[in-house]
């Protein structure tokens, strides 16, 4: 029986290739300095989910699929009438993902999903909050090959946000470049 511990690609590259570039680039004394991905929220508002109730059940099985692990339904905090919303009502879809799992979505993500985005150029730079954590939305929850095109009946799209233990937005964005994320433009390195 073998004792060999199953590493993802994504975290050996971050052991052996993206933490040395941190460490030079940004001269700390420490390996434990060198920011890193502590998790990735995928999360999906349900257009219509207050007349249809099988909409959520949908978004929660896709976005089951799409990260590996079960998703659970977000539920309204308030009531507004305007859209006959009531507390307490399930109008989304959730999931949070940490160590193995983070990694393969995020590879799965980066090597499969984005490339299938139609006309796509590159993911934005600016959706840094100032904390260093990203955010990306997505147009089509199509680009995922676990989706089986012909099941879907309504194409919808999810926010994906990279919580690091970044310091600065510099620092997520050198983090997540090296990670392998296609930003559109890089930055000058005088910034």
């Amino acid at each position: 029986m073998s004792t060999d511990k199953y590493t993802p690609r994504l975290e050996s590259k971050y052991q052996q290739e993206v933490v040395p570039a941190l460490m030079k680039k940004f001269s700390y004394k420490s390996v434990m300095q060198a920011p890193r991905l502590e998790k990735i929220c995928v999360n999906r508002g349900v257009n219509g989910a207050v007349t249809d109730k099988k909409a959520v059940d949908v978004a929660v099985d896709e976005l089951g699929n799409i990260t590996g692990q079960k998703a659970v339904p977000t539920i309204s905090k308030k009531d507004i009438s305007n859209f006959k919303l009531r507390k307490g009502m399930p109008i989304g879809a959730r999931v949070t993902l940490r160590g193995e799992r983070m990694y393969e979505f995020l590879d799965r993500l980066i090597a499969v999903a984005l490339p299938r985005v139609r006309d796509f150029k590159g993911i934005s730079d600016k959706a840094f909050d100032g904390r260093g954590n990203y955010t990306l939305g997505v147009t089509e929850q199509i680009i995922f090959p676990e989706i089986d095109i012909d099941k879907v009946t309504k194409i919808t799209g999810m926010d994906i946000t990279f919580v690091t233990t970044a310091n600065t937005n510099e620092e997520a964005y050198e983090l997540l470049k090296e990670m392998g994320l296609p930003f559109k433009n890089a930055k000058k390195d005088n910034q």
